[in-house]
């Protein structure tokens, strides 16, 4: 995994990609409160660069991944923590904590995988965890229970 200089827009960026893919799927709804929001800019980055962090996301995901990405699970409690610890501002914890929620509830529900990863990011940064409008989407199978029972195991 790539790491980044510590609180720059990069690793920033970074840690919002990573919860927007947590469900394993980014939602019209998510990409339209991203702009709706103006993140990428509130990250001090263009739409563009943002999406190339994004994409550099993905492809150190797929080649330490030991199978296809399933969700936020899938990666080790070790490289999310890594990503989180390459913020240290704590001004900037309170903004990405904030952008996260946003983007996890802008598609009206939330997956337990996203709940997880910014529950993570709250309590790795010892901060307030956020207050949810919405309720965790209900497990639909025994498979994503298990998977959502084990995330960010390491």
């Amino acid at each position: 995994m790539r790491s980044y200089r510590r609180n720059s827009p990069e690793s920033a960026a970074r840690i919002v990609s990573m919860v927007l893919l947590a469900d394993c799927h980014v939602s019209r709804d998510e990409m339209d409160a991203l702009k709706r929001h103006d993140i990428p800019h509130r990250l001090d980055l263009s739409h563009p660069h943002f999406m190339l962090v994004t994409q550099q996301l993905c492809d150190d995901l797929r080649t330490h991944a030991e199978m296809p990405w399933q969700g936020a699970q899938a990666l080790p409690t070790s490289g999310w923590y890594a990503m989180l610890d390459e913020i240290d501002d704590t001004g900037l914890r309170l903004i990405l904590l904030d952008l996260c929620a946003t983007l996890v509830e802008s598609d009206h529900h939330i997956d337990p995988g996203e709940q997880t990863l910014v529950h993570s990011m709250a309590d790795h940064w010892h901060l307030p965890r956020p207050v949810w409008r919405h309720r965790a989407r209900p497990l639909t199978t025994p498979h994503r229970q298990r998977l959502a029972t084990v995330a960010l195991a390491g």
